[in-house]
C-alpha cells in the first residue's frame, strides 16, 4: 500500500486548480459512493484529483488507479480494508472497469464499511453502465462531457465568461466585453477545442488513440464481440463520418458491413455510449417512437474534423456543434420543421444568410445562425450556446 500512496501523493502534488471543469460544482460530494462517468479524454482523472487536493485530508484519502499492477496480487476488498484499519476515510478509484467484477467488489466495500466514502470513475460508459445496475440503490452517476466553447475560453485563452441558462442565451442577455471577437476561437474551438488535452502536442494523434481505443477495445470487450466485430464498429463510424448528418438505414448498413440488419441498432448504441455519436430522436413517446432514430452525428465537433476526409460540411458542422452542447443538461429531439426541439422550443440552425423560411408558422421559434457575433429578435448567435456549462 506504501506504493500506492507514493503513486498518488506525487499526482496530487503535481495537479493544478487554477482550471475546474463544471461538473465539480455540479456532484454531491457528500455521497457515500459516487461513480464520475465519461468518454475517454474528458478529464475525469484530473477532475477527482482536483477534489482530493482542494478538499480532502491527504492522510485519509487514497487514489489508485484499477489497472495498477498492485492488484495483479491484491483484491480492491483488501485494499479498502487495510485502507479502513489505518484511518481511512475517502477511496478514490480511477478507470474502475478495469477490474475484474467491479460492481460486486464496490457493493462489498459499501457494505462493509459504513464510514468510507468511495469514488469511482469509468471511461468505458458501456461497462459501467452494465453494472451500475447492481449499484443502483446505492451509487450516484454523473456523467462528464468534453469541454464546453466557455470551459475552453478559460482553460485555454483565460476568458473568464459566466455560465448561462438556455432561457438567458434566448433573450439576448450573454454579455463578453472581454470577448470583442468571439468568431475566430470560435473556429478554433470547433477544431480543436471540446477535449483538455487539444492543445498539447500530437493532439489529432492522441484523438485516433481514444477512438480505436473504444471502438476496438472498450466495447468488444463489453459485448463480447470478436475482432473482426471491432473492424466493423470501425467501417461504421468511418460511413457515418462521411455522410453526417446520417440517416441510418440499418438494412443497407448490414449489407455494406457483412452484418446481421438486428445488430446494426446495439452496434449504434455502442458507438453512441462510448462518446462517439449522438443519435437524434423523435419526441414520439411510446411504443411507435421506440427505436426510431432520424439522424446521427459525430459526438463533437473535433471528432468531425479528425475523421472526414476532403471537404468539411459546415452545416453538418454547425449542427453537430448545438446538439452535442444543448444535450448535455436539455433533452434535444427531431422535427419534422425544424432541426431540432427542445420542448416547446423551436431550432434551425444556419449560416449568416440563412432564411426564416422554416419558421413560418411556428410558435417559439429561433434562428441559430453562424458567423454572426450578436444577436436580435429571435436569432441567435450559435457560439453563445456554448456558454450553458
Amino acid at each position: 500500500m506504501e506504493s500506492l500512496f507514493e503513486y498518488a501523493n506525487k499526482l496530487i502534488k503535481e495537479t493544478d486548480l487554477g482550471f475546474m471543469r463544471y461538473m465539480h460544482t455540479q456532484i454531491n460530494w457528500d455521497n457515500r459512493l459516487i461513480g464520475l462517468l465519461g468518454a475517454r479524454g474528458v478529464g475525469k482523472t484530473t477532475l477527482v484529483l482536483q477534489h482530493i487536493k482542494k478538499n480532502l485530508p491527504q492522510q485519509q484519502t487514497l487514489y489508485v488507479t484499477a489497472e495498477d499492477f498492485y492488484f495483479s496480487s491484491h483484491s480492491l476488498v483488501d485494499l479498502a480494508s487495510e485502507f479502513v484499519k489505518y484511518g481511512g476515510k475517502h477511496l478514490i478509484i480511477d478507470e474502475i472497469h478495469k477490474y475484474p467484477d467491479w460492481s460486486k467488489a464496490l457493493k462489498l466495500i459499501y457494505d462493509y464499511h459504513k464510514d468510507l466514502q468511495i469514488v469511482f470513475t469509468g471511461s468505458s460508459v458501456l461497462d459501467i453502465k452494465k453494472g451500475s445496475a447492481d449499484l443502483s440503490r446505492r451509487a450516484v452517476m454523473y456523467h462528464m462531457k468534453g469541454l464546453s466553447f466557455r470551459e475552453y475560453l478559460s482553460l485555454f485563452h483565460h476568458i473568464d465568461l459566466p455560465t448561462y441558462t438556455l432561457d438567458e442565451v434566448l433573450s439576448h442577455k450573454v454579455e463578453a466585453p472581454q470577448l470583442p471577437h468571439p468568431l475566430a476561437l470560435f473556429s478554433k474551438y470547433l477544431e480543436q477545442g471540446y477535449y483538455p488535452f487539444s492543445l498539447e502536442a500530437d493532439f489529432d494523434i492522441r484523438l485516433k488513440q481514444i477512438i480505436n481505443q473504444s471502438l476496438e477495445v472498450d466495447i468488444p470487450v463489453y459485448a463480447g464481440m470478436n475482432v473482426a466485430t471491432g473492424r466493423k464498429l470501425k467501417q461504421l463510424l468511418a460511413i457515418i463520418s462521411r455522410s453526417v448528418p446520417f440517416k441510418p438505414n440499418r438494412t443497407k448498413i448490414a449489407e455494406f458491413l457483412g452484418a446481421s440488419r438486428n445488430n446494426i441498432s446495439d452496434y449504434l448504441l455502442y458507438i453512441e455510449e462510448a462518446g462517439m455519436i449522438g443519435q437524434l430522436r423523435p419526441s414520439t413517446g411510446g411504443i411507435r417512437g421506440l427505436g426510431k432514430v432520424d439522424k446521427i452525428y459525430l459526438d463533437n465537433t473535433n471528432l468531425i474534423y479528425s475523421l472526414t476526409e476532403g471537404e468539411l460540411n459546415t452545416g453538418n458542422l454547425r449542427e453537430t456543434f448545438f446538439f452535442n452542447q444543448l444535450n448535455q443538461s436539455h433533452i434535444v429531439t427531431s422535427s419534422k420543421d425544424v432541426d431540432f426541439k427542445i420542448g416547446h422550443l423551436h431550432f434551425e440552425v444556419g449560416g449568416k444568410s440563412k432564411g426564416k423560411k422554416q419558421l413560418k408558422g411556428l410558435d417559439h421559434a429561433f434562428l441559430v445562425k453562424d458567423n454572426i457575433e450578436t444577436g436580435y429578435l429571435n436569432t441567435i448567435p450559435l457560439w453563445q450556446f456554448g456558454l450553458l456549462y
